[in-house]
């Protein structure tokens, strides 16, 4: 189900070849979605359609064919390059969503000839290789695709809406000109040049350093909202760490026991809390134990905590104890202190909180078997991640590949300082090394070895 070329070479040409490939959702479905894209893709429609293409930005109305059997009767658009998604001939054909009508359709369109079933993120790339994309936005429409709540939306947006392309090929276009200003003065040595071209450059890269290192600044936020916030809760055995887990989940996907020790790894839950991604973890029981298995579970509970955004501290408010505490935890601080089982205290509901004699601010009383207490909560953690998440700048660095280019960049910024005495030719080199790592980014420079590290999560309709 290759090209000709590809079936005679038995290799990929991603410059000649035509691809296609549903490019909606999981079938079956309402409607679904095949994009045809490459130098074939005017022959698919006419072959299909028994029509040429309609005119570019118009959408018509006809019988797809596949000899003579119909296959399904939809919308035609039809864009010519360079004015589509991936800078090529694009074709689209909008049929109802069955199984059967899709395969029918793909497999006519194989049958057509010069035309192959795409890879996993070919559009993309070919978007990516026609300069569509650059590569933060391929990865911005990566995260849009998979964004589960609406920060998550508008953080994925504005990087693929040119956001972090715009700030990175900005900082290039300075250096550059800071480059071009040091060059000239090895090009040029003899020439009459101004004594301060030095000078010159000096503020410019002051003021990049210091541009930098905001920005830097914000990857943690930014990774932290692509891939949800941390919250772990521990506490003793039998507190209701499981019991508090199902109840935010609003479903059972943790074993509820009074036996200790009946979680021996943490648990996550996802939860959308006004916006903000957050994942709940529910960790083993934290006690001194003989067991391998759940010492095991103790020892990864205590990562998780160590590393969480926010921690809650469950204890069994029935029993009125905090001394079931390991010591390992009594200097760890926690973000809210709960006190569960509030059902099993006579008279007792969250209003008791007030008055439980606790001097913590920080302690909430609840019940996780009735939900007693819940939303105060919820409203606890929202509030807690609310100020983190309002100093989120416009753009930040989204991925890990992001931060160390950058960390590159700054670092050869530093080494650059013109009043440092380097020969003219090293401070170059250094400005030449800072654009580069920029250019790595977005994909101006040196990407062959980066492409399916940013594709290879795509789906293979994108």
């Amino acid at each position: 189900m290759k090209s000709t070329e590809t079936r005679r070479t038995g290799r990929i040409n991603a410059q000649t070849d035509t691809i296609a490939a549903l490019s909606s959702g999981a079938v079956p479905s309402g409607v679904a979605v095949i994009r045809v894209s490459g130098p074939n893709a005017r022959h698919s429609v006419e072959a299909i359609t028994r029509r040429p293409p309609p005119a570019p930005g118009r959408v018509e109305l006809r019988r797809f064919r596949s000899g003579d059997d119909v296959i399904d009767r939809g919308l035609v658009l039809w864009f010519e390059a360079p004015r589509s998604f991936t800078g090529e001939d694009v074709a689209e054909f909008h049929t109802h969503g069955g199984r059967a009508v899709t395969d029918g359709l793909l497999d006519a369109l194989i049958k057509v000839g010069g035309i192959r079933f795409a890879e996993a993120g070919e559009f993309s790339k070919q978007a990516f290789r026609n300069g569509r994309l650059d590569l933060t936005a391929v990865e911005g429409l990566s995260d849009l695709i998979q964004a589960q709540t609406s920060l998550q939306r508008r953080q994925a947006f504005r990087q693929f809406d040119g956001g972090l392309e715009s700030l990175y090929e900005t900082w290039r276009k300075r250096l550059m000109g800071a480059l071009a200003h040091v060059e000239a003065t090895i090009d040029f040595s003899d020439e009459d040049l101004p004594d301060d071209v030095l000078a010159q450059v000096k503020p410019v890269l002051a003021g990049l350093m210091a541009e930098l290192e905001g920005h830097l600044a914000g990857a943690d936020l930014g990774e932290r909202l692509r891939d949800g916030f941390r919250v772990a809760i521990y506490g003793p055995p039998n507190a209701g760490k499981s019991s508090l887990l199902n109840r935010l989940a609003r479903r059972d996907v943790a074993i509820v026991s009074d036996q200790p020790g009946t979680t021996r790894d943490f648990l996550e839950v996802h939860l959308d809390l006004h916006g903000i991604p957050v994942t709940v973890v529910d960790t083993a029981g934290i006690r001194e134990t003989e067991d391998e298995v759940e010492r095991l579970g103790v020892e990864r509970a205590s990562a998780q905590v160590q590393e969480a955004d926010v921690r809650l501290l469950i204890l069994d408010g029935a029993a009125g104890r905090k001394g079931d505490i390991p010591a390992r935890w009594q200097g760890v601080e926690p973000d809210v202190t709960i006190y569960n089982k509030v059902d099993l205290i006579d008279g007792a509901t969250t209003a008791g909180r007030k008055s439980s004699g606790n001097a913590d601010r920080n302690a909430l009383w609840i019940s996780a078997e009735r939900g007693d207490g819940l939303e105060i909560l919820l409203e606890r953690i929202e509030d807690r991640l609310s100020d983190t998440v309002n100093a989120a700048t416009d753009v930040v660095p989204t991925r890990l590949r992001h931060r160390e280019a950058l960390g590159v960049c700054l670092e050869s910024l530093k080494r650059a300082d013109p009043e440092a005495g380097l020969d003219v030719e090293i401070l170059a080199e250094e400005l030449r090394a800072a654009a580069v790592a920029l250019g790595r980014i977005t994909g101006r420079v040196d990407v062959e070895d980066m492409l399916d590290l940013v594709f290879r999560d795509f789906c293979i309709g994108k």
